[in-house]
């Protein structure tokens, strides 16, 4: 084959993978999902390592807590979540896995003038697939709306509606976000957000959280995610550090 056809034919090819690969969208480090689908036939695990400060006898932390997930087509995605747990309130300590979540994720709209890009998040959560101490008495559900609108270039505006429940008692806990998300540089993202859940059996949790990504590879993320409560049963603050990758 002519040097010229070879050349031409290695251009094509790479021109093509270009257009096909995007950088890693993840769930974390925020609390608002993102409605990005993994691509298809790709593998994706978001992870991290989080400490909790509940109250002055409550502390607690994810060592870690990953988010697995895998791209059936371009529209669903399967996913499975696992959390090792330490909790320590006063001198009693508890560690293990807490109840293993699975669901999915579906795109349900493009972006489209004010309509948000918008998918649908649901989970089922395993109640006896946990150590012995954080067993829960039912299988217990949760889903989401998470839309998003882009703003500019360099801006998006990103936010959930939901509902969930613990496990323990058949009340649900309604959830929101709202996340304002800045790209400084084509690796360097900001973010800052609030959030909450609401129950009929006590009053609202409001928390405001903020923090940063950093692109390593078009595969390969690292964030870093601090916040704090806003209402009196909120949590006091939280530190959180992780990183994502697929292939």
């Amino acid at each position: 084959m002519e040097p010229k056809i070879l050349l031409l034919v290695f251009c094509l090819t790479t021109t093509c993978f270009a257009q096909k690969s995007k950088p890693i969208e993840a769930d974390r480090p925020d609390q608002t999902e993102t409605p990005a689908i993994v691509p298809k036939g790709m593998f994706q695990a978001e992870t991290g390592f989080t400490f909790q400060k509940n109250n002055l006898q409550n502390q607690s932390w994810n060592l870690p807590s990953t988010l697995w997930k895998y791209g059936l087509n371009e529209n669903l995605e399967v996913r499975l979540i696992t959390e090792l747990v330490y909790e320590k309130t006063n001198d009693e300590k508890s560690f293990g896995l807490s109840p293993v979540w699975i669901g999915f994720k579906v795109r349900l709209c493009e972006e489209s003038g004010l309509i948000p890009k918008t998918s649908f998040i649901g989970h089922m959560s395993l109640p006896h697939a946990a150590s012995s101490n954080f067993k829960k008495d039912f299988s217990a559900p949760e889903f989401r709306f998470t839309m998003q609108h882009t703003l500019s270039d360099k801006m998006t505006l990103g936010y959930n509606l939901g509902c969930e429940w613990d496990g323990i008692t058949p009340l649900p806990t309604y959830v929101y976000t709202l996340t304002t998300g800045l790209a400084v540089t084509d690796k360097l993202g900001i973010y800052t957000e609030v959030f909450g859940f609401a129950s009929q059996a006590e009053s609202a949790n409001h928390n405001l959280d903020g923090g940063m990504t950093y692109l390593i590879t078009d595969n390969f993320m690292v964030d870093l995610s601090s916040g704090v409560g806003l209402t009196d049963i909120a949590p006091e603050y939280y530190f959180a550090l992780g990183f994502s990758f697929r292939y």
